[in-house]
């Protein structure tokens, strides 16, 4: 898969972004502020809906405008996509070659995308949240069963932390709940656990090639084992939630533990080593969908040129597959990075306008 072309209007600092790179290495440089990352999270936000960097979709909208459209069209080995995506006085809206999608969700897959920004080191650094919603984002593109289980899933968790709540809960709807949680958070449970062995695979090979001397552990830290009884977990920990008004057990509490050299990344690795696993695992889910799809997503890498050093970002560029497209972006001059050897097209973007080079 690459993406073919992306016009914005309206989105960010951009004006009248008509962007169409080449199949191959695209480098996007230009001075802080002028608008390089905006354009990475534009094609994020069509292919997501949602944003790398906010919450909050007004601040998407450009100074004084009341909305922004983004049209993103791209070519798969078997048809070409275009997605719009247009943001109106609070209102988002979508359409998949035309037609109008009645949910959110029914976008995830069509583009598929995988993005790398300096902020992605908090899949190492942080807390068990982040690294859930990486699990769910990437399992989300690539099946709809996950999807629609997580979504459920997180509906009934919902409805029984409510009930919890209550004054005097019913402890009937209790186990009605516990049932409908055990069913949906099952399948969670096996995806996540199938990825993440699957990844853990490949990130060990990427990260091998990046940092060389040394070895990237994965493992999935379900809170319920996979093959327990998880409405009777659920049943066993019910005086607890009823105490703590909330439900304690299940996959909203899994996590996946990182080690280098057997060793917590999260509390023993240097900067340097965190990035890289962080890069290691996005290039592993980039290898992974292409193992699971047949197609390679369209690869994104935000400022990476600045959070390694030359020796490693070398290594980078050797572990990225020829036939994926790359959309860099870099503070440096166009001829001032590690990949001149390889054929690229690159650009220029200044206050919010893009030319090519």
């Amino acid at each position: 898969m690459y993406l073919k072309q992306l016009t914005c209007n309206g989105f960010r600092c951009l004006r009248d972004i008509q962007f169409e790179p080449s199949p191959g290495i695209n480098v996007i440089h230009g001075d802080n502020a002028q608008g390089k990352t905006s354009i990475l999270e534009a094609l994020l936000f069509a292919a997501t809906s949602k944003s790398h960097r906010t919450s909050t979709e007004s601040e998407l909208v450009a100074y004084k405008a009341e909305g922004f459209q983004i049209a993103a069209e791209a070519t798969r080995s078997d048809r070409n996509v275009l997605v719009e995506a247009n943001w109106w006085k609070g209102a988002k809206r979508f359409k998949v070659n035309g037609v109008a999608q009645t949910r959110v969700s029914d976008i995830l897959g069509k583009i598929t995308v995988t993005f790398f920004s300096p902020e992605d080191i908090s899949l190492v650094k942080a807390g068990a949240s982040v690294r859930r919603k990486f699990m769910d984002m990437e399992l989300s593109q690539l099946s709809a069963g996950y999807l629609a289980a997580l979504q459920k899933h997180r509906q009934v968790l919902r409805q029984r932390n409510e009930l919890l709540r209550a004054k005097h809960p019913d402890q009937d709807l209790l186990a009605a709940w516990d049932g409908q949680l055990a069913q949906h958070g099952a399948l969670l449970m096996a995806e996540r656990g199938d990825f993440i062995e699957e990844l853990a695979e490949l990130a060990q090979i990427a990260y091998a090639q990046i940092a060389q001397n040394e070895g990237l552990q994965m493992t999935y830290k379900p809170d319920v084992e996979v093959d327990a009884d998880y409405a009777a977990v659920l049943e066993k920990a019910r005086p607890i939630d009823l105490q703590r008004k909330m439900t304690t057990r299940g996959p909203h509490r899994d996590d996946i533990q990182l080690s280098i050299d057997n060793h917590p990344a999260r509390s023993t690795a240097s900067q340097g080593q965190q990035r890289s696993a962080a890069l290691a695992i996005k290039l592993a889910e980039l290898n992974l969908i292409h193992r699971r799809t047949r197609e390679y997503p369209i690869l994104m890498l935000d400022e990476v040129l600045a959070e390694l050093d030359p020796h490693r970002a070398g290594h980078l560029f050797s572990a990225i597959e020829k036939g994926v497209q790359c959309l860099l972006t870099t503070a440096n001059s166009a001829n001032n990075h590690p990949i001149t050897k390889q054929a690229v097209s690159t650009y220029l973007i200044k206050n919010g306008r893009l030319a090519k080079l």
